[in-house]
């Protein structure tokens, strides 16, 4: 895995797999973002889909219904 930092997408989020340790980016050329809400109004109803788990696992966030989780 290529883990150089792209200074075109800060992260702060140490984990996620494609996270660059010390540095404040993300390793990826690229992200997916998203939505699990059918009308997001609020930041935390946005995210990012690239976002994978240290140990490897896809994240398995879900939309509960009453507002964002």
């Amino acid at each position: 895995m290529n883990m150089n930092a792209n200074h075109s997408i800060k992260c702060s989020v140490g984990e996620c797999e494609h996270h660059c340790g010390s540095e404040n980016y993300c390793s990826l050329d690229c992200v997916s973002i998203g939505t699990h809400e059918s009308n997001p109004t609020l930041c935390q109803c946005v995210d990012c889909e690239s976002f994978k788990v240290r140990n490897g696992q896809k994240n398995e966030c879900r939309k509960t219904g009453n507002g964002c989780r």
